[in-house]
């Protein structure tokens, strides 16, 4: 097994009972989550609490507001917080957030496993470091939807963290990640039949660690109803830019816009978290940035068609 699913694994068993005021904390504590919290060998049961709150705590910090309040509540490592039993935890944090308690477990759960992938993530450069070998500098992507059938252009810059990068698995924005997706490359590269959902873009050269490539994408959807409300990119590489432009046009601009900066995966398509207002201008058009975007996290923009 793996140190991701070591990782999530020891955390879901530490959130039983006390979470980090548990009786015997030194037995609760795994040697993966021991070496993510720099937990030695002769520390104090008071050390070990000390040290695992830190940690988890400063991993929650990178994660948004709904999940943060998951992990400080499940781990009890919130003052308020601080109750004997999990389940009552989790009924804290339901009142809090103003969800019902099954919605607040399946935010924990999806929290210890962003807490496992931040942990994971060494830098790339390092021998051992987490697979994939590559990371995006720039995405700058366009949705035309004044027209028949909506059209998504992506330019992409990727820099190389290995040597001999060949391909890139790539990842469609949501919610065009689905069959019949027709996926054309601009330049750049070759698409190649790999087994799974995500399309594979073969490079043209080999691509050595600290050197970039440039390539570009099309996406067009099946039908028209398939982007009906949102447009979000769900990455699962590190991002350092997302520049977004999205042009509706202006016979068909929607009453109101919003942007989902880091929001919770499925959050576009769920109407209870739509972000913060966004303006559209004269020409129907948004334009939004995104920076240091959050492996598994949603970013883009989620409208409301008229009459809605």
């Amino acid at each position: 097994m793996n140190a991701y699913a070591d990782l999530v694994r020891e955390l879901k068993s530490l959130r039983k009972g006390r979470g980090v005021l548990a009786g015997r904390i030194g037995d609760r504590v795994g040697p993966t989550l021991r070496a993510t919290c720099g937990v030695s060998e002769g520390d104090a049961p008071g050390a070990i609490r000390r040290k695992v709150s830190a940690r988890l705590s400063e991993l929650a910090g990178r994660l948004p507001a709904d999940l943060r309040l998951a992990t400080l509540a499940a781990f009890a490592i919130d003052a308020e917080a601080r109750l004997p039993l999990y389940q009552d935890r989790v009924h804290w944090a339901a009142v809090r957030m103003e969800r019902d308690p099954r919605t607040v477990r399946r935010r924990v759960d999806e929290a210890i496993n962003h807490l496992a992938e931040l942990a994971a993530d060494v830098p790339r450069s390092r021998p051992g470091g987490p697979p994939g070998g590559w990371r995006t500098t720039e995405l700058h992507t366009v949705l035309t939807l004044d027209r028949p059938l909506p059209e998504v252009i992506e330019r992409h810059r990727v820099v190389a963290d290995r040597d001999g990068l060949r391909e890139l698995a790539l990842t469609p924005p949501r919610p065009l990640d689905r069959p019949g997706l027709d996926v054309r490359v601009l330049y750049g590269g070759t698409l190649v039949a790999r087994p799974g959902p995500t399309p594979t873009l073969a490079l043209p050269s080999s691509v050595d660690g600290g050197d970039s490539h440039d390539f570009a994408i099309r996406f067009r959807p099946p039908a028209v109803h398939v982007l009906r409300s949102y447009f979000v990119h769900v990455p699962w590489h590190p991002v350092d830019l997302l520049d977004l432009r999205v042009r509706f046009g202006g016979t068909s601009t929607p009453p109101r816009v919003w942007v989902l900066d880091g929001a919770h995966r499925h959050d576009g398509a769920d109407r209870a978290d739509r972000g913060h207002r966004h303006p559209v201008d004269r020409a129907g058009e948004i334009h939004v940035r995104f920076r240091h975007l959050m492996p598994g996290l949603a970013y883009g923009v989620r409208w409301e068609a008229a009459g809605e």
